[in-house]
């Protein structure tokens, strides 16, 4: 609130007589003392006009979502979302056609979550309609009025229900919202698998998040979007061994043994680097494996660090493991395909037997030999190959 940033955006505002709140998660996060990362502001006057009160005074202005009443100001190259109150007209489970309105109580009622309807001012008085406050403290994620008209306004917010779960809430969960959530279940199938990733790999983020992701598997939210489903005992001891909580892991650690890689990314829209990064996780460890040198050449630091949290005892002292990680980078082979070439051999499958060859015999000798004795070895079985 005390952002030189801030307060010119507000003052530019308030000049302009536009009435402005925090609202959401930062108004959230202030109360309960977390770490807040964006500013997101409510107004009372539609975008056109919020539009003009910031160019007047200078301000960068981004159209991000005018049909829904947002605009971006970016102030010192930092982006803050201005929403103009809204009611919603019709919804159809996906998207809103919405109305704009002065009325702050009608706008905090369209939102989710009571702890999600808080507004503050720059003073830093709170507006709380729906006793958001007192639920945030008490660890209650609960719907704003009627939970199943909450989701049929958007049937996301089945899995947003377990996503706050698992960052705010505590046992017991709210019944009324968990006998609605599984209630709408089958909903979330027609979702996009973009929508259904980003509140899944938020949820298994938080600190603690086996409770609200068994939960949610028992409302059947997970049903179609992950049938590989395995059960949290393998998350409950990764999170033990963690140092630093990472979605991918984590959703690597609920699946089947047998879970295919490829379909899930491909459901769950993964980038290319997650899907394979997923699949390595999940491939059966080399008979070597134990020789955490030799798995951490091969893997690279990321996921040699994946597979000793991930297999834990397994292994062996998976804690000797992280700590050659952070001591040890592997060397790089000091030979390659050139190489090869030079002893006469033409180009093809040859050369890849040969310097898989060396680097077998290499990595047996600790990764000791220089690039003069690994030449040599080349040279030693290459012959009888040239041709």
């Amino acid at each position: 609130m005390t952002d030189p940033a801030v307060e010119g955006l507000l003052a530019a505002l308030a000049k302009a007589g536009i009435a402005a709140r925090f609202v959401g998660g930062c108004v959230r996060n202030w109360l309960i003392g977390q770490a807040v990362d964006d500013i997101d502001i409510a107004v009372d006057k539609p975008p056109d006009a919020v539009s003009r009160a910031l160019e007047a005074a200078d301000i960068k202005v981004v159209p991000t979502g005018l049909a829904h009443g947002t605009v971006t100001a970016v102030v010192a190259g930092r982006p803050f979302e201005l929403t103009t109150l809204r009611r919603d007209l019709e919804t159809d489970g996906r998207r809103a056609v919405v109305a704009f309105t002065e009325d702050w109580r009608a706008d905090a009622g369209r939102r989710d979550f009571t702890f999600n309807a808080l507004y503050a001012d720059d003073q830093g008085t709170l507006y709380d309609y729906f006793d958001g406050r007192a639920d945030l403290l008490a660890g209650r994620v609960r719907f704003i009025g009627n939970p199943d008209q909450r989701i049929a306004e958007d049937r996301l917010r089945v899995l947003r229900f377990f996503r706050f779960q698992a960052w705010y809430g505590r046992a017991p969960i709210d019944a009324a919202g968990f006998d609605a959530c599984r209630r709408s279940a089958a909903g979330v199938r027609g979702l996009s698998g973009e929508r259904v990733r980003k509140e899944l790999l938020r949820l298994l983020q938080a600190p603690a998040p086996a409770d609200a992701l068994e939960a949610m598997v028992e409302a059947g939210a997970l049903d179609h979007w992950l049938p590989e489903y395995a059960g949290t005992a393998r998350l409950r001891a990764l999170i033990a061994r963690e140092e630093q909580p990472d979605a991918l892991r984590r959703l690597a650690a609920v699946l089947l043994p047998d879970a295919d890689a490829g379909a899930i990314g491909k459901r769950l829209k993964l980038s290319t680097q997650e899907t394979v990064r997923l699949q390595v996780m999940r491939e059966p460890l080399p008979a070597d494996a134990r020789d955490f040198r030799v798995l951490l050449y091969r893997l690279g630091t990321t996921l040699f660090v994946d597979r000793l949290l991930l297999d834990g005892e397994t292994l062996g002292d998976w804690r000797a493991g992280l700590a050659l990680a952070r001591s040890w980078t592997p060397p790089n082979l000091p030979v390659g395909g050139g190489d090869v070439l030079r002893l006469g051999l033409k180009p093809g499958p040859e050369v890849g037997a040969l310097l898989d060859a060396v680097e077998r015999w290499w990595i047996a000798g600790g990764f000791s030999a220089g690039r003069a004795a690994c030449l040599a070895e080349l040279e030693r079985l290459a012959r009888g190959r040239r041709v």
